[in-house]
């Protein structure tokens, strides 16, 4: 076994929940040689083409690498790790929300716009082969380009975005990347709604954490209305802009929003949790055309960190 490489037990806890073939594309190279080859590149970065030979051929990799980012293979097995710790109350359900800038390499621009469906007899659809009907059917909607592939220009250049939350114990539950200009709260309600654990056994999967803070960038109007209606106040600071908005409006503005300064100290464990993923180098640095791809990415990174901590 290499250094990074799955151990027995990680891989035993991620069998069960892998595709299995359907002998019709042929034999499959084994799942664990192909898991280790992708962890290899999301630690250390290095091109697909430069992986070492004891992974198999890199294309195999690459492949079954972009089909499980697309078809949602990657945030399964996200959730049913997740699920193993929840079902042995490992997780701490005091959520925190934030975000982190990653710089896109030259090398992640270009991506091809997709062409338009080809049209057969009668002006129907043309098929496509079955990998690739499902590859590209899954793939979330971008159409190509760097706006479309959560890439753009920000004060950092040409970069794309991490938004993320995670738990009391620095562990990410959930991604999700866009173009690195966007603002932060255009995404916490998207973040905390994508939160899913299920449940081993019978039971509906849990979404609902049992507190969480986040920085004043989140502490605008929407943000606070949705958090209400959960029955989980925020615990943030007020921004300046929205105290300023507030006392213009004398009476008519309400009561100052309530901060729980303790809780709001907490909220340093998802800037940890961003840590934990830093030393991932094709995390730190996108190399990937595709906003999937590299989604797909940062969750592998996030599988890892689950098993391993």
């Amino acid at each position: 076994m290499g250094r990074g490489d799955l151990s027995d037990a990680e891989w035993e806890r991620l069998r069960s929940f892998l595709p299995v073939s359907n002998r019709r594309c042929g034999r499959w190279r084994s799942h664990r040689q192909v898991i280790d080859g992708i962890l290899h590149r999301v630690r250390t970065g290095v091109q697909w083409r430069d992986l070492p030979e004891r992974f198999g051929p890199w294309k195999t990799v690459y492949e079954r690498h972009r089909l499980w980012s697309a078809d949602g293979t990657r945030e399964r097995l996200l959730q049913q790790v997740q699920a193993s710790a929840d079902a042995a109350g490992e997780i701490d359900w005091d959520i925190s929300v934030d975000s982190s800038i990653v710089r896109a390499h030259q090398h992640a621009a270009g991506a091809r716009t997709e062409p338009p469906p080809t049209l057969g007899r009668g002006g129907r659809k043309a098929r496509t082969s079955g990998r690739s009907a499902v590859a590209e059917s899954a793939r979330p909607p971008g159409g190509g380009g760097a706006g479309g592939e959560g890439l753009d220009r920000s004060r950092g250049g040409f970069t794309t975005k991490l938004h993320l939350s995670a738990d009391g114990r620095c562990r990410s539950l959930f991604l999700i990347a866009t173009a690195g200009q966007r603002a932060v709260c255009t995404q916490f309600i998207a973040v905390l709604e994508k939160i899913r654990v299920p449940r081993i056994g019978h039971g509906r999967p849990r979404v609902k954490p049992e507190s969480f803070a986040a920085e004043k960038a989140y502490g605008n109007g929407p943000v606070r209305e949705y958090l209400r209606r959960l029955g989980n106040p925020p615990h943030d600071s007020e921004r300046s802009d929205s105290q300023a908005a507030r006392l213009r409006k004398g009476s008519r503005g309400g009561r100052a929003p309530g901060f729980d300064e303790e809780r709001y100290k907490k909220r340093n464990t998802v800037e940890r949790a961003i840590n934990r993923m830093k030393p991932f180098r094709a995390v730190t640095t996108c190399h990937d055309k595709h906003g999937c791809v590299f989604l797909g990415t940062a969750t592998a990174a996030a599988v890892s960190i689950w098993l391993r901590t």
